[in-house]
């Protein structure tokens, strides 16, 4: 089983997440932490979508709001979430190597967030200054 991959093909890489009102600046989104593996993070000037999996080895971390912080519980990892001066799901704590993944994150033409999962932009490749990683509020 190790040599096929774990990609359900059939699935679509791409949903829609609402309208950007429907997001509380500074605040996560766990909404869509089950189905679709992602988090929509807003700050008080940007919004975007991060991976719910672990860049250490694959666990999902967990929000707590009450720190600010995403925790991964097997490895004791620590991202940050949505504060001023640090961009949410940089790594500061455990062993992750690097931050999490963020997603495509564009606009319908009606107003609505659109996710597609099928493009990631990496912090550590300079990625996350490309305009496709988040949407300017």
């Amino acid at each position: 089983a190790f040599m096929a991959p774990r990609v359900d093909f059939g699935k679509s890489q791409t949903f829609r997440a609402g309208p950007i009102d429907k997001f509380t600046p500074n605040d996560v989104s766990e909404e869509y932490k089950a189905s679709q593996k992602v988090w929509i993070v807003r700050t008080s000037e940007k919004i975007v979508a991060l991976s719910t999996v672990c860049t250490h080895l694959g666990c999902t971390p967990n929000w707590t709001g009450n720190e600010k912080k995403f925790k991964c519980p097997c490895h004791g990892s620590g991202f940050y979430g949505p504060r001023p001066g640090v961009e949410a799901g940089v790594n500061f704590e455990g062993p992750a190597p690097r931050p999490l993944e963020r997603y495509k994150i564009s606009l319908t033409d009606d107003g609505q967030i659109l996710v597609d999962k099928s493009q990631k932009f990496l912090f550590e490749k300079g990625e996350w200054s490309n305009p496709e990683s988040y949407l300017a509020c």
